[in-house]
């Protein structure tokens, strides 16, 4: 199984999105500071997940909501789809 993710730091309150097959230890990554994108910006907890059949159809979410380039936008994705 395999994972596209929203993240949302406690800090700076930014999001940040991915996709992985272990989810679990790609947010300790982000966590530790090991991730570049997010180093500066933790804690983060994880705010939206969805699980994939394949990378490849995980990747292809993440770079959808990436193009999305709205708060706004990304808001409703986790609203909609978080119960």
């Amino acid at each position: 199984m395999f994972y596209f993710y929203i993240l949302k730091s406690e800090k700076t309150a930014e999001y940040y999105i991915g996709s992985t097959e272990n989810f679990e230890n790609r947010l300790e990554l982000h966590n530790a500071g090991k991730v570049k994108s997010t180093k500066s910006s933790k804690p983060l907890q994880r705010v939206f997940i969805q699980n994939f059949p394949t990378l490849q159809e995980a990747r292809r979410m993440e770079v959808k909501v990436k193009k999305w380039k709205s708060r706004r936008a990304i808001e409703r994705l986790i609203k909609t789809f978080n119960f």
